[in-house]
């Protein structure tokens, strides 16, 4: 009987409470969080993560819509310009043209507005 007195004076084991659970748990959290920020930075900085490619290493220099969702799109690179097909689902080589000489002389001069309305309007058979 002296042993089930004993037992019951003994302190029982203090419970957690909720919020030292939610800070120890937030906590280990935030620092996994800082350990894949750092090992991010010390793979970019020791220089293996991909290097971004330059806008200029791309530049797609015309786009026609064929379709809803479809169109066509002259991409410029420097050893050739591609003819993509582009879609929603997936781009498709179309064919390769030869790169723009940087020597070529500009376009000739547009059209003004007033020309081209003119021309739109202009009809076969009626004099002007």
């Amino acid at each position: 009987m002296m042993n089930t007195q004993s037992h019951a004076l003994q302190p029982a084991a203090p419970a957690l409470s909720g919020g030292s659970v939610v800070t120890q748990v937030s906590s280990v959290l935030a620092v996994i969080v800082l350990l894949i920020l750092a090992c991010a930075w010390l793979a970019r900085r020791l220089g293996f993560a991909p290097k971004t490619v330059s806008s200029q290493a791309l530049k797609v220099s015309a786009s026609v819509q064929v379709g809803q969702r479809e169109r066509v799109v002259i991409v410029d690179t420097a050893e050739a310009r591609l003819v993509l097909g582009v879609t929603a689902a997936q781009i498709t080589h179309l064919h390769t043209l030869p790169p723009v000489a940087s020597d070529t002389p500009p376009p000739a001069a547009q059209q003004d507005f007033r020309q081209l309305l003119q021309n739109l309007v202009k009809r076969p058979g009626k004099p002007q």
